[in-house]
């Protein structure tokens, strides 16, 4: 696995990787993280396809999840110790 790509963006680590013929898009955020995976064959430009999903709504979804992954955990930390 190998990063071929990082794209800056204000809220989350963004890298884009290439392992056994696939693209992989991590999206990190403090200790939480969402990964995509895509063929690259599917895509008909490479790795500018992936630039070309990661679009602002694409984004804005990305980190409403990300609200609701950290209060999941919270809930389940939150069980757990009371």
């Amino acid at each position: 696995m190998r990063i071929i790509a990082e794209l800056p963006h204000p809220e989350f680590k963004i890298s884009i990787l290439s392992m056994n013929q696939k693209f992989i898009v991590k999206i990190e955020q403090g200790g939480l993280e969402q990964t995509y995976k895509m063929a690259e064959m599917e895509l008909t430009d490479g790795v500018n396809s992936v630039f070309e999903l990661l679009d602002e709504e694409f984004l804005s979804k990305v980190a409403s999840r990300f609200t609701a992954m950290r209060q999941d955990w919270k809930d389940s930390y939150f069980r757990y110790n009371y």
